[in-house]
């Protein structure tokens, strides 16, 4: 699947006023394109894009409009609320002051994936409140800030939980309480475990998305991650990273191999990369490790 880049987007991004200073253009995220910037005052309209939206307000508070052929809705967002506006609207929007932000855009094969291949129709939302998405769309920041290609596998699992919280919580429709929904399995069997086992040994010096793990257990993202932690105890990202730590470990105490090449061929973005996972994980450094 091809990179998701600002061409998938609605447009706001390429405007004059619109200041990126960080972004995942070039990281090879497939289903989720994320922007950090400084946007300017500024009226316009968008057409309908193929991607869902979701914008956090970083400070404030702002004055802001919205609506379709016309300014229809106004409110002054508090930081921390949130823009939701949903794939193929187009959009008319004016934004009465400076603002710091935080945008996500996810592809709709995401949100189905998320709403367990169900449609979702998102709600067109003025300065909502979601802590969740809050801080998924902060952490998602955050990886943006230290981007590491090892980390692939985790903006995997939080693009999924973003998903997620978006289907459950912004949809136009939500599915009553009371609904009766398909028993979800426990977890995963011998075989797909083997299977996704398989595939980390393999790959393990490499950035592995979860569509191939989910790939490997022949189940769709939403549904492999439920299945694997419910077996696991673990979500992908946290076993994979265990996993890492494992054989880094094992080779610091078996070789004489440096320790940035170790570190590279246990899927660790460089030598302090592994250094600070090790130090997070064992509270040891890996010469330290090695000396013991």
């Amino acid at each position: 699947m091809a990179e998701m880049t600002v061409a998938d987007t609605n447009g706001i991004l390429r405007q004059a006023w619109v200041h990126p200073e960080r972004t995942s253009r070039g990281l090879g995220w497939e289903q989720l394109y994320v922007s950090t910037q400084r946007e300017q005052p500024y009226q316009a309209s968008f057409g309908g894009a193929g991607s869902h939206l979701v914008i956090l307000h970083l400070n404030g508070p702002v004055t802001v409009r919205r609506g379709h052929l016309g300014l229809t809705r106004e409110r002054t967002v508090p930081p921390g609320g949130l823009f939701v506006h949903p794939a193929g609207k187009k959009l008319t929007v004016e934004l009465g002051g400076q603002l710091d932000t935080v945008h996500a855009y996810l592809t709709d094969d995401m949100l189905r994936s998320a709403h367990d291949g169900a449609p979702v129709e998102l709600a067109e939302e003025l300065g909502s409140l979601d802590p969740l998405v809050e801080q998924l769309l902060l952490t998602l920041d955050g990886v943006l800030r230290g981007w590491e290609p090892s980390a692939r596998t985790y903006v995997d699992h939080l693009g999924q939980a973003l998903a997620a919280q978006l289907a459950r919580r912004h949809c136009v429709r939500p599915k009553p309480a009371t609904e009766t929904r398909r028993p979800a399995r426990a977890g995963l069997s011998d075989r797909q475990v083997n299977a996704v086992r398989d595939l980390i040994e393999a790959r393990l010096g490499e950035p592995l998305p979860l569509s191939d793990l989910a790939a490997a257990a022949g189940l769709s993202v939403s549904q492999f991650a439920r299945q694997f932690k419910a077996r696991t105890g673990l979500s992908p990202h946290q076993f994979l990273i265990q996993r890492r730590v494992d054989a880094a470990c094992s080779l610091l105490r078996r070789t004489a191999m440096p320790i940035a090449e170790i570190a590279q061929r246990c899927g660790f973005s460089h030598q302090e990369h592994l250094t600070r996972v090790l130090r997070a994980h064992l509270d040891i450094t890996p010469a330290a490790l090695r000396r013991s």
